[in-house]
């Protein structure tokens, strides 16, 4: 069966595996200070909470363009699935042990499974056609938004009764997240033959190979640059509305739900409307200036009401990343898809390791003075990522000819 010609059960499939998978992510987040305070008999959580974050991430870094890699030469369905049940068996194991070690293993598992996430994008390139792609990586994002916003509530009403019981949901989630892969999703890629090479299980090597295909490095200079920027909001949120505001506890989880809903919103909704009307290189060009002005304005945002009509602004730059996604896909053949995915997983993952420690590093020397300068700092960095596509502009009309888009 060809996906292709029947993607309305495919899409919503993947869709649904990507927004289960965020959910059972996000499910332990709430819980797992208290879960290493109960192993640990301490309440000085705060360095092994740290380390935990880290290495999820430095996983998801190492092995990204591994199982994108893998999932170009087996097909997509045998590595989600795999990734899917083996991520049921670690939270299983995570729900039950006693051992603080064991935890760590389980978080490091955890982090190889929800590498994932490069094979699920690379699925959707696979069924998409080249004019639908923004629209449908506005879909996933959504998706994951809405799971990653709803995995924490659900986690935190679960883990009031214990700090195990969201693990065990997290189990659960996967579990039928792997059933419905194995019943319902068909597979979207026609496997290479040649057989794979041990260098094939090398991250680095994909990181060299994306690198140095000089038609997108460009494109993969203003990735880089979001990615790292993107980890100014998602390190000090709290700690900036706490400072500044003094928001709450209900004041923070409010605004997490608002943008969650205008984030979602203009990905499900808006991203695919400007592909359309704009095309994919415009969309980024316009959501990258909506973006900037947002980290503008949460710098000189005095009131915390101000916030709000900011977060309009931020929802609006979220396009960029999948209208990115698009163009970055439009330059690799689909027996590529998979590597260039988990390329891209693994360069954000990269940043969500360095990004916080060098954001909180920033405020802690300068909120003194001026608490919105890291947010400056963000839209400065910002910056390079203009001259970056005014060049990728020149170098897309020399070979194509101007981006025509199709009308809405």
């Amino acid at each position: 069966m060809n996906p292709r010609k029947s993607v309305g059960r495919p899409l919503l499939v993947i869709l649904a595996t990507v927004t289960l998978d965020s959910v059972g992510l996000g499910l332990v987040l709430p819980v797992l200070p208290s879960l290493i305070r109960e192993l640990t008999h301490t309440t000085d959580v705060a360095g092994h909470f740290g380390y935990f974050l880290a290495a999820y991430a430095l996983m998801q870094f190492l092995f990204s363009p591994i199982l994108g890699a893998l999932s170009d030469r087996y097909g997509r369905r045998p590595v989600l699935l795999v990734s899917l049940a083996g991520a049921a068996v670690d939270y299983t194991v995570m729900a039950f042990t006693t051992s603080l070690p064991i935890l760590y293993l389980g978080r490091i598992v955890a982090g190889i499974t929800g590498a994932n996430m490069a094979v699920a994008t690379a699925y959707l390139a696979d069924i998409s056609d080249e004019s639908e792609r923004a629209q449908r990586y506005g879909y996933m994002n959504a998706c994951f938004g809405i799971g990653f916003v709803a995995g924490p509530l659900l986690g935190g009403v679960v883990g009031a009764i214990s700090p195990r019981y969201p693990f065990l949901a997290a189990a659960v989630f996967n579990g039928l997240n792997f059933l419905l892969g194995w019943f319902v999703l068909p597979e979207s890629h026609l496997a290479e033959k040649q057989p794979l090479h041990i260098t094939h299980l090398n991250p680095f090597r994909s990181l060299w190979w994306v690198f140095g295909i000089k038609a997108i490095l460009p494109l993969l200079l203003v990735y880089s640059v979001i990615s790292c920027v993107a980890q100014v909001p998602a390190t000090i949120w709290v700690i900036y509305g706490e400072d500044r505001y003094a928001w709450g506890t209900r004041m923070v989880g409010l605004t997490f739900a608002v943008f969650g809903v205008m984030y979602g919103l203009s990905q499900a909704f808006l991203t695919g409307w400007m592909s359309k009307r704009w095309g994919d290189r415009r969309s980024l060009l316009l959501a990258l200036i909506a973006d900037n002005l947002g980290f503008v304005g949460m710098a000189l945002a005095t009131q915390g009401w101000m916030v709000f009509p900011v977060m309009i602004l931020l929802a609006a730059g979220g396009i960029a990343m999948p209208a990115l996604q698009a163009l970055l896909s439009k330059q690799v053949d689909e027996g590529k898809q998979g590597e260039l995915q988990g390329t891209l997983v693994s360069v954000m993952s990269l940043a969500s390791i360095v990004g916080p420690v060098v954001v909180t590093t920033v405020y802690a020397q300068t909120s003194g003075l001026w608490p919105g300068f890291v947010w400056i700092c963000g839209a400065v960095v910002y910056l390079l990522c203009f001259p970056a596509l005014g060049f990728e502009f020149a170098l897309a009309a020399r070979r194509n000819g101007p981006e025509t888009p199709v009308e809405a």
